[in-house]
């Protein structure tokens, strides 16, 4: 065995290793994470018709998802929503799903099934479903979930049906049948490069390494007009390059790693591919360029520890046993402190700060899917923070802890709010107590019932005057008084005694009497019209009268048992809230806890691979030492010979 070749060998399956991930892990960007987008509940054009649906809206766009599920909820429970009922829960569903509560999403989805919801809005339901499912980690579940889809998606969300699909396929290693999927989606166009990458995994997977490497490749020099699809062109390439590698193909191999940009994200698995490459070629000076490069970045990933190994092992297959042993040796100090600065990092994040400070740093409004970290803490070395926020699962723990920090927030707000409730009951009690005699002796000084039998006089007495058909009931003060004074002048003309002066102004009295009573008749029309107005108005009065009269009443026997409902709901609630509070600060100590040790776990998993590297990089070392040692052994024993 040569100096190293227990090296390389390593190399070799960790270089195995490097091509089954670029090959078994599509694109995440290619599933959106939250089930609301373009085709969301709310499309530009959708028309809202009940406002309390609207509001509910408004606060989900505005990314306050826990105030938009609570005023949902409420509107649902007063039945404000009826004319969107089935979107409502969609939305509910969706937002309960996003929080982790898959089992009571699902639950909403079969009850919208049961009652016969149209088929788009089922197959939204349990798509949006699986999406969260296979977000969350639960992929039995969210199997499950696509599998009731029943094709009746909008074409955009049928792509994404497929691909998720076949990412769960894969994920169980069916990569045939992931491929079958695929095969099925749109190929062609600039939104189906998802697909076409996807595909040309799940063959290579299968063994369909032609056609898979085709599609790959196509890929791989097709123009990019984004930052996106060049990065899904990058590991395009990669995957190409390691699977040329694996089946000893290391020209081709190199013709693929070089279209990756060098200052990718796939660059360091690149750069480790080209170097293997050429030392596949027999060209270990040429796999040292890569190498070297390799070995000046951050010793985050995994590719930058086996290049400071492989620098050493590549001077030893040139020959160069001096410098190879002082690159080792470099390489010993290197992973040592490394190791050493992972275990600052390691107390740092058990000491609780770290999960703490990140929360702290980047606060949000309310609870929500979409919260992003953009300060990050303080750690004693920050890249080791970088590797612990590139796991999906670190960020789903700390979201989930923010979320109950919320919580226990919001139940420490409520718990206050019920000692003012409190008072504002015993104030309204004491209000309504100082105010109920001063009520009720107006109440009585009022009698309703002796109103309405005045205005049923004033009915009778106008139905009278419009019988009689003389007017006279509709007269006014002036017209009465000159009937009165008629009266007195047609007793005087008419007497039996009247002289001759009075006799002949007999003619006059009784001309001016009858012009009085045309014009009485003449008035009555509209005042009749006038007083019916006002009785109608009257009859109004009373009714509201009457109300208002049994609205207090109603509110004397009524308004106690409310107070007393009020008390009871407010009794009810203290004691649930003084079991949840402990219960969520609880789960939020554990939920930190969980964090902590997924972020250890990452961190200690680092130090194993360091651990790994070093114990290769000494083994080596001693191989070129006794290589040293057996040559100088050599030496003097030839130079022993007589």
């Amino acid at each position: 065995m040569t100096p190293g070749s227990s090296v390389r060998l390593a190399f070799r399956i960790g270089c195995a290793a490097a091509a089954a991930a670029a090959l078994a892990l599509p694109p995440s960007g290619a599933l959106a994470a939250w089930p609301f987008g373009a085709s969301g509940p709310a499309e530009p054009t959708h028309e809202i018709k009940a406002p309390f649906y609207g509001d509910a809206l408004y606060y989900f766009f505005q990314d306050r998802y826990f105030t938009s599920i609570t005023t949902l909820m409420a509107s649902q429970q007063f039945d404000r929503v009826v004319k969107h009922d089935d979107e409502a829960e969609i939305l509910r569903g969706g937002m309960l799903a996003s929080y982790g509560q898959t089992k009571e999403a699902g639950e909403i989805f079969a009850t919208m099934i049961a009652r016969g919801a149209s088929p788009a809005v089922r197959d939204r339901a349990w798509f949006y479903l699986a999406k969260i499912r296979y977000q969350r980690g639960y992929l039995p579940e969210a199997e499950e979930a696509l599998a009731k889809v029943e094709r009746k998606l909008p074409p955009q969300l049928e792509e994404e049906r497929g691909l998720l699909l076949a990412q769960l396929l894969m994920l169980r290693a069916d990569y045939a049948g992931a491929a079958g999927t695929l095969s099925g989606l749109p190929l062609k166009g600039t939104g189906s490069r998802y697909v076409r990458y996807n595909l040309g995994i799940a063959l290579l997977k299968s063994g369909e390494s032609k056609r898979g490497t085709q599609l790959l490749d196509d890929l791989g020099k097709d123009s990019a007009p984004t930052e996106e699809y060049r990065s899904l062109r990058d590991r395009a390439n990669v995957a190409l390059g390691f699977s040329a590698l694996s089946e000893s193909r290391p020209k081709e191999a190199r013709i693929y790693l070089e279209r990756v940009r060098l200052q990718s994200l796939q660059s360091s698995k690149a750069l480790l591919g080209f170097g293997w490459a050429a030392d596949a070629l027999k060209d270990p000076q040429l796999a040292l360029v890569p190498w070297q490069e390799l070995a000046q970045r951050d010793f985050g990933e995994t590719a930058v520890l086996e290049a400071h190994i492989a620098i050493p092992y590549a001077y030893a297959e040139l020959g160069a046993y001096g410098q190879s042993l002082q690159r080792y040796e470099a390489a010993i100090a290197a992973y040592e402190r490394e190791s050493a600065d992972l275990n600052e990092s390691i107390k740092a994040i058990r000491a609780g700060k770290m999960v703490d400070t990140l929360v702290e740093q980047n606060p949000g409004e309310e609870m929500g899917w979409f919260w992003k970290i953009r300060d990050l803490a303080e750690m004693p070395r920050a890249r080791h923070l970088a590797q612990v926020l590139a796991q999906h699962e670190f960020q789903e723990a700390l979201k989930n802890y923010r979320d109950l920090r919320f919580l226990a927030r919001n139940l420490e707000d409520w718990r206050e709010k019920l000692v003012v409730f409190e008072d504002m009951l015993a104030t309204r009690r004491k209000a309504f107590a100082d105010r109920l005699p001063l009520v009720r002796e107006r109440q009585q000084q009022i009698d309703v019932e002796a109103l309405v039998k005045r205005r049923e006089a004033l009915v009778a007495e106008v139905a009278a005057g419009e019988a009689a058909g003389d007017g006279i009931a509709f007269a006014d003060a002036k017209q009465i008084e000159l009937l009165e004074r008629m009266k007195d002048m047609r007793r005087i003309v008419d007497a039996p005694n009247a002289d001759e002066e009075a006799f002949k102004q007999r003619d006059r009295v009784r001309l001016v009497a009858g012009v009085l009573a045309w014009q009485i008749s003449q008035d009555s029309v509209g005042r009749l019209w006038d007083a019916k107005v006002e009785l109608e108005r009257m009859e109004g009065m009373l009714n509201e009268a009457k109300r208002h009269a049994d609205a207090l009443s109603a509110a004397q026997r009524e308004e106690p048992l409310r107070f007393d409902r009020f008390a009871r709901r407010i009794a009810a609630i203290n004691p649930l809230l003084q079991v949840m509070i402990p219960r969520v600060a609880g789960l939020s100590r554990e939920q930190r806890s969980e964090a902590q040790d997924i972020a250890v776990a990452e961190l200690t998993g680092q130090q194993e691979r360091i651990a790994g590297y070093t114990m290769q990089a000494r083994f080596a070392l001693a191989q070129l030492y006794d290589r040293a040692y057996g040559k100088q052994d050599a030496g003097q024993a030839a130079s022993a010979k007589p």
